[in-house]
């Protein structure tokens, strides 16, 4: 007898993944979404816990009534559990809560610059517009290379730390990317850039809701000296978002955002500001999003980081290998590099919004498509030079480049990867038969009874 290996239903845990979604022939489907790297679903738990939280909810840390005196205990409570979540030492760092990683990483750039420096910051190529754009105006920026494998350079990285003299200020890396899923070797790195007197950056956005992380204490020369991430990529609505970081480097300066909750004494002509973290969370935080965030963790590490990178591991070598026995799709990313669960892909003479629609329409799939946000990573992969770009850019009505991507959560299934599989099979092999019927007889026409909004649109 065949003894199949245990699959726990980790989909009993979320929220709203029966949903139905219309289909254009008409009908509806439960929804199936491969689009986790953009946002995820609410755990069951996240959505009882705010319910819970609800009647208690006050505003924080300046009232003495007891709502807001609970709601304050939760509310600094929870920084305590972030960095149990990351392996970080409350001695050593200060969480601050954010409206996300975007804003984490500007307000890090605000507090790391010194207009009267000249100083540099080394970023990748593979990096969200959001790690890449609050350091151009304030630092100078250049870029580590990639090995030909689509991996980090490493010997690259030290080269230009070597050549900088000191000048290097911080090293701003992902994770892993939000466009090709490739893992980077954090810790190796942070070794690197100790040794050369600068501090490193994890844009964890991608890596928090599907790999352990361990920032490790400052004495380790691996150690992760600042850590930025987003809780709506990891479970958690609501709209908050973590930065870590050691605690003198928020204590000195003003913050960007200033107003209440920041000071300590004000006159009229002099400031005080409070200590960090409160400094840096200006107006009335998000409480919600904290409960939701910690609700979230809770979860996670209820189940395991391991597991749940191993569950999406299994889900992308599945994923990937299915995709690569259909002829017309063109993937971007080997499976030999350390990844979560992203695939980017493209069907050969098909324009990336169109598969994307299609999938959405005929089969109530959602992937993503375009550039997602991290525009020169993907003309590098696309291999668009920037003297093409100047064409994309001097005419806006040129169809925009980019990619197809599908991205994987814990509750994702093999089924849901089948019935995907399966209609991009399709999709590719209709194109295959209409490029063949254009290019032999030079006029349109060629239908699909089953790709009603392929024909239609």
């Amino acid at each position: 007898m065949q003894v199949f290996p245990y699959r726990p239903n980790y989909r009993e845990l979320f929220v709203g993944l029966e949903t139905l979604v219309p289909l254009a022939k008409g009908g509806a489907v439960p929804a199936i979404n491969f689009d986790n790297a953009a946002t995820t679903p609410p755990f069951n738990k996240v959505m009882n816990d705010i319910n819970q939280f609800a009647p208690l909810y006050s505003s924080i840390h300046r009232g003495t009534g007891y709502k807001s005196v609970f709601s304050s205990q939760v509310y600094e409570q929870a920084r305590k559990t972030v960095l149990q979540f990351v392996g970080g030492l409350s001695e050593q760092n200060t969480v601050i809560f954010v409206k996300n990683a975007t804003e984490a990483i500007n307000k890090l750039s605000y507090r790391l610059w010194n207009p009267q420096k000249k100083e540099i910051v080394l970023t990748t190529w593979m990096e969200h517009h959001s790690n890449l754009l609050p350091w151009r105006d304030k630092f100078q920026v250049d870029y580590i290379e990639f090995e030909s494998h689509g991996g980090l350079n490493l010997d690259d990285l030290e080269r230009k730390l070597q050549r900088y003299k000191g000048a290097v200020k911080l090293v701003a890396v992902t994770g892993a990317s939000n466009v090709t899923g490739i893992m980077n070797p954090i810790h190796q790195i942070a070794e690197i850039v100790h040794r050369y007197n600068a501090k490193i950056l994890v844009d964890a956005a991608q890596l928090a809701p599907h790999a352990p992380i361990d920032m490790r204490p400052d004495y380790a020369p691996d150690h992760i000296d600042f850590l930025a991430f987003s809780a709506h990529k990891m479970y958690a609505p609501f709209g908050i978002g973590v930065l870590i970081g050691p605690k003198p480097i928020f204590e000195q300066g003003s913050p960007e955002y200033k107003g209440g909750g920041t000071v300590r004494f004000v006159t009229k002509d002099r400031v005080i500001w409070d200590d960090p973290p409160h400094k840096e969370e200006a107006g009335t935080p998000n409480v919600i999003g904290v409960v939701a965030l910690i609700s979230a963790i809770e979860a996670l590490s209820s189940i395991g980081m391991k597991k749940v990178l191993k569950q999406e591991e299994r889900l992308l070598q599945y994923a990937q290998k299915k995709l690569e026995k259909i002829a017309g799709i063109e993937l971007y990313t080997p499976l030999s590099l350390s990844r979560i669960g992203v695939i980017p892909f493209n069907i050969v003479g098909m324009r990336h919004e169109k598969v994307a629609e299609i999938l959405s329409w005929e089969g109530g799939i959602a992937v993503r498509n375009g550039c997602f946000c991290a525009q020169p990573y993907v003309q590098r992969l696309l291999r668009i030079s920037d003297l093409d770009m100047e064409k994309f850019i001097n005419n806006p009505h040129l169809p925009r480049p980019g990619l197809v991507r599908m991205s994987f959560g814990l509750y994702n299934t093999r089924e849901e990867i089948d019935q995907t599989t399966a209609l991009l099979q399709e999709i590719a092999e209709f194109e295959r038969n209409r490029t063949k019927f254009l290019s032999g007889f030079g006029k349109q026409g060629y239908t699909s009874k089953r790709l009603s909004y392929y024909n239609n649109n």
